[in-house]
């Protein structure tokens, strides 16, 4: 049903969408939840483990730690948008596997060159870009995967769902990493994030075979929905005779062509345009980019918290994102989900603002709390700005839309960590988090226009 404010459609969704059934009864939709479930639990075990593993270990400066974290999200800004282009192309399931068993292997030789005694600072950055880019894959296929494998109607269920897991992980996980590093060490916690990979993997791939781009999942045969278009499994499009060199121009010349189409459709798009500028700027200044730079430090050395300690407070924060998606529907029914979207864009930048009134002897509680109010805020966000932009998007755009998106607001992640980390050296990390906390502020700014602010309910699917 349309309103005033839901003047953001603005396209024309292709394909006869698929049978709806209950998400429970789904078995494609369960897989794919249960496997992002596993595999965000293992991540936020590696996440803490490895700024916690340059600190006490490799005496890493926040300059470091900046560049550590810029390394992880660093392929958002170079590949995301190629890789949208090839996930549109590829069949989504194996992408999901592949990236899962890539990360694998690839944080293994994170504790194998600790047992070796080899391990540097280098080697960690190595690594964090490489798992980094397997990331990108992984995130663009899974968002651009659910739309095919769920009725539109589903989209916002699905998405919580899929947050819930996020925000459960959050919660648990870096409990769950301060304790693996009291008890062994941050090289040795970092296993669990290789075994959870490894089982996303696995999972993902007794669910069925290749599914076809745009298209049904061939696991869902029984919606009777029909792919838009079928790819070769092994995602090759070139035309059988053709010249190897022309077959690769023609190739350069199409995926330049589908970035710039991606990229029209995204910042000619009024919503999609200001949902990409609002949470760029969150993630600049936020947890995943200028923060990610500055916490561990701050925690360990300015506030004298201990790993356990530190990881506990994660813990307890985090809990917020968990009360943040059962609040979800409360908010959606009494604000719509644009001023929703207006509220939980700026409460981020509040909790930073109360991080940087802490002291040693109330540290783990405020660190518990300004990350609950983060936690939280950024859980509903994501639900409704996810949501929103799967909603106004055809189904063959999906990949493009996604990986133009991934591309401005994970762009800004390693610019952030680059920035936080200098910024803590030059003036301290006190006065670092005030500064981050203001320039968050402006996060707002984006959604206060139409139509994000009038919009009272989803748009017409």
């Amino acid at each position: 049903m349309s309103t005033a404010g839901d003047d953001v459609a603005g396209v024309t969704h292709g394909g006869t969408p698929p049978a709806r059934r209950s998400l429970w009864l789904h078995r494609g939709f369960t897989a794919l939840w249960t496997a992002h479930t596993l595999s965000q639990f293992g991540t936020q075990i590696a996440f803490f483990a490895l700024p916690v593993l340059a600190v006490t270990t490799l005496d890493a400066t926040t300059t470091e730690l900046g560049l550590l974290a810029a390394a992880e999200t660093l392929p958002f800004l170079l590949i995301s948008l190629p890789a949208g282009v090839l996930v549109d192309r590829w069949p989504r399931r194996r992408v999901l596997i592949v990236s899962d068993l890539v990360r694998a292997v690839l944080l293994a030789a994170v504790p194998l060159a600790g047992l070796a005694g080899v391990l540097s600072l280098p080697l960690l950055v190595v690594v964090a870009m490489l798992v980094g880019t397997g990331t990108v894959l992984f995130d663009i296929a899974y968002l651009s995967y659910l739309p095919a494998l769920v009725h539109r109607a589903d989209l916002p269920a699905g998405n919580a769902r899929l947050e819930f897991s996020r925000s459960a992980a959050e919660s648990a996980g870096p409990g769950l990493g301060g304790l693996a590093v009291q008890w062994t060490s941050a090289a040795t916690a970092v296993w669990g994030n290789v075994l959870t990979y490894a089982g996303s993997a696995l999972l993902l791939a007794f669910t069925g075979g290749s599914r076809p781009t745009g298209g049904a999942d061939p696991a869902d045969k029984d919606t009777g929905r029909p792919g838009e278009h079928e790819v070769n499994p092994d995602g090759a499009d070139g035309a059988d005779g053709a010249d190897g060199a022309d077959r690769s121009d023609r190739a350069d010349a199409t995926m330049v062509r589908a970035i710039g189409e991606g990229l029209r459709f995204v910042f000619r798009h009024p919503v999609l345009r200001a949902l990409a500028v609002s949470t760029a700027v969150a993630n600049l200044f936020g947890i995943g980019g200028a923060l990610s730079a500055v916490l561990t430090a701050y925690a360990v050395h300015d506030l004298h918290l201990s790993v356990g300690l530190f990881g506990l407070a994660l813990t307890v924060g985090n809990a917020g994102a968990i009360v943040g998606a059962l609040l979800n529907g409360v908010l959606l029914r009494v604000l719509g989900p644009g001023r929703t979207l207006l509220l939980t864009s700026l409460l981020p930048a509040l909790g930073l603002l109360l991080l940087a009134t802490a002291e040693p002897s109330r540290a783990a509680v405020v660190i518990a709390v300004s990350m609950g109010l983060v936690a939280g805020s950024v859980t509903i966000y994501n639900i409704h700005q996810v949501s929103l932009r799967q909603a106004v998007t055809d189904t063959r755009m999906q990949g493009r839309m996604n990986a133009s998106i991934r591309f401005a607001i994970w762009g800004t992640l390693p610019l952030g960590a680059l920035f936080g980390g200098a910024l803590a050296d030059l003036i301290g990390i006190r006065a670092a988090l005030w500064c981050l906390g203001g320039l968050g502020c402006t996060a707002c700014l984006p959604l206060l226009t139409r139509p994000i602010r009038t919009l009272r309910h989803m748009p017409s699917l």
